[in-house]
């Protein structure tokens, strides 16, 4: 719980909740954390799985630290403070990654030896380059950006307008269970989430699903009727606030936020990903000293920088990070 914390939006809080977890044992020098921030819509258990013993981060070598990202239930959230559920609160990764710093402070982590990200957890360790340079050695950032497009400003509006156009929105607040919204917003999400070649190859159907509706209802929209409405709006709008250089340290100048950067950072987006595309990518990597840019030659898309039920990306994931963090 950290105490008195201001947010970029102009409020302070006495209290705000940061909800992490932790998987393995931290050395005796302090020098083997990995930070491990949430992506959109997930929390830590939803994601988790690749920290395992001979997974993509090893907790028998590393001591990972996952924190749960603003918004999405866990940690500060409008389902659990009043105040993050009024109108004109808002969250950015500024906020996100200040307060996972303080958290580190409290572990007594001056460094990390890696951040691994993936979508906003990419966005987030692209932040953590930029505004603690001396405090990270390495980037991995998987198909993520550090400011987000315009491209990708459109789909986070069809995802807001899909939710918001539910009959149970009054303005400000769902007064029910937004059925359509839901409904809607899971088939944007998922036509976007993976590339046409993932749907013309249908992998699902190894999974149990007998048909492509089936698998958008038990699979897409099952999943986030979990969330809270009003979480997945607030991250929304974190996603739409993603600018590496928005802040007061860089006050916009986006290159020079770029261009801090110092950590051994690897660009990994996938080939077909659509909404973080490898062009846009690329651009970003260029503008960082000591960058790697590898793709993911995957079919899957977006989900490729979470290959879960997904071997053949988890092996090429794997390899990369080792060797990352062999440097």
């Amino acid at each position: 719980m950290l105490q008195d914390f201001p947010l970029q939006c102009g409020i302070t809080l006495p209290t705000v909740p940061l909800v992490y977890q932790t998987y393995g044992e931290l050395n005796r020098d302090r020098s083997n954390a990995i930070l491990y921030p949430t992506s959109y819509g997930a929390q830590h258990s939803d994601v988790d799985w690749l920290v395992r013993p001979g997974g993509i981060l090893d907790p028998t070598e590393w001591f990972v630290i996952m924190p749960n990202m603003f918004g999405n239930g866990l940690s500060l959230s409008p389902s659990n403070c009043d105040a993050a559920a009024k109108p004109g609160f808002y969250t950015t990764h500024y906020d996100n990654v200040r307060a996972q710093a303080l958290l580190l402070d409290q572990l007594g982590i001056k460094q990390l030896a890696l951040v691994y990200g993936w979508s906003m957890g990419a966005q987030q360790g692209y932040h953590w380059g930029a505004l603690y340079p001396n405090r990270v050695q390495r980037i991995a950032a998987l198909c993520g950006t550090a400011k987000t497009t315009d491209h990708n400003r459109i789909f986070l509006y069809s995802l807001r307008a899909a939710l918001q156009g539910d009959p149970t929105w009054n303005g400000e607040r769902f007064e029910g269970i937004p059925d359509r919204g839901f409904h809607t917003f899971t088939q944007i999400y998922a036509s976007w989430a993976a590339s046409q070649a993932y749907y013309r190859a249908a992998p699902y159907r190894e999974w149990g699903y007998d048909s492509l509706e089936d698998y958008l209802l038990r699979s897409w929209e099952a999943g986030y009727r979990q969330r809270d409405p009003h979480n997945l709006l607030a991250m929304i709008e974190t996603w739409l606030r993603c600018d590496v250089s928005d802040n007061p340290v860089y006050e916009g100048d986006y290159t020079q936020a770029m261009q801090a950067i110092t950590a051994q950072t690897l660009v990994m987006p996938a080939t077909t990903d659509l909404y973080f595309t490898p062009e846009d990518c690329e651009v970003e990597a260029q503008l960082i000293a000591h960058s790697q840019y590898q793709p993911i030659p995957s079919i899957w898309g977006h989900r490729a920088g979470n290959p879960y039920q997904n071997p053949e990306d988890e092996a090429f994931i794997r390899e990369a990070i080792a060797h990352l963090l062999s440097q």
